[in-house]
């Protein structure tokens, strides 16, 4: 059996961990009913390598002006392929990698807790049947669709923008919800509501339209399936309250980590690849009294 991280009492005490390793056996190792919300976004079972080309530039000179591209002001600069992280994204059976994961879930929920499964229509209905039977299908609340309009579109279907998010609650009727806290829309028609309505916005379906993290954005870490802030931030702010501890055990660019710090929760974070590991780190270095395990103390084999 493996260590537990820490006794249940003094459990994540800090603001956050950030634990490099498989992500079975540091779950394992945690106490049971101690999280208070998992979000997790896993790999999709897409059969693709996912990978984010990234480059850097510089101002050409006059003997490397052909190998160049235009930018600001017409000038030349030429550019260079860098190290972009990634990962396979390719599994034997995908439902038999998830299932003990997704058991795990369900222990370390605390009574009020929910869980939140991202995934996309590949494999979001396979996992919805499983889900129904490891929490029970009294226990399901939602499922959200998250719509986005960004690559490309093929001309043989309707372009895939969308991916599924699974709740669950541990408890079927007492559960963490602030409906205060859900942030307000605009309406599609203010008109047809009044100034007073319009001014103050609708609240939410269980379709959100956010976009994707622009290229250029500040938010950008260049890891290939970072997820908006504004989404975390949202399922962060209804879903759990100051204080809470949120646990993403495919944490990837450690975006669950940033909005748990800027909402006052704490975090757990957990990813196998050190590509990950190094963007969340760098990412989250301002968070006070941030914790990162060695990696001999996060890893069971």
């Amino acid at each position: 059996m493996p260590k537990r991280i820490s006794a249940p009492k003094s459990f994540i005490t800090t603001c956050g961990e950030i634990h490099l390793g498989d992500n079975l056996p540091i779950l394992q190792s945690v106490p049971s009913a101690s999280v208070d919300l998992i979000y997790i976004d896993p790999p999709f079972n897409t059969g693709l390598t996912q990978k984010r080309t990234r480059i850097t530039a510089r101002r050409a000179s006059a003997d490397t002006i052909a190998k160049t591209r235009n930018g600001f002001g017409n000038a030349r600069y030429e550019t260079t392929a860098v190290a972009s992280p990634g990962y396979a994204d390719t599994f034997d059976d995908y439902l038999a990698f998830l299932r003990p994961r997704l058991l795990e879930a369900h222990r370390l929920l605390a009574p009020t807790g929910s869980l939140f499964l991202h995934l996309d229509p590949r494999e979001v209905h396979y996992a919805k049947v499983m889900l129904d039977e490891i929490f029970g299908r009294a226990h399901f609340r939602n499922e959200i669709i998250w719509a986005y309009d960004y690559g490309g579109k093929p001309r043989d279907r309707w372009p895939a923008k969308h991916d599924n998010i699974l709740w669950y609650t541990r408890s079927p009727t007492r559960y963490t919800f602030h409906y205060d806290a859900i942030d307000r829309i605009p309406y599609m028609a203010p008109d047809l509501v009044g100034p007073e309505k319009a001014a103050r916005g609708k609240i939410p379906t269980d379709v959100w339209f956010i976009t994707v993290v622009p290229t250029n954005s500040r938010e950008k870490t260049g890891y290939p399936t970072q997820k908006p802030l504004k989404l975390l931030e949202r399922i962060l702010r209804v879903h759990s309250s100051p204080g809470d501890l949120i646990l993403d055990f495919f944490a990837g660019s450690g975006t669950t980590g940033q909005a748990a710090a800027n909402l006052g929760r704490r975090f757990l974070l957990i990813d196998s690849s050190p590509d990950a590991v190094r963007i969340m780190r760098n990412r989250l270095a301002p968070v006070p009294t941030l914790r990162h395990p060695e990696r001999s103390s996060s890893r069971h084999t």
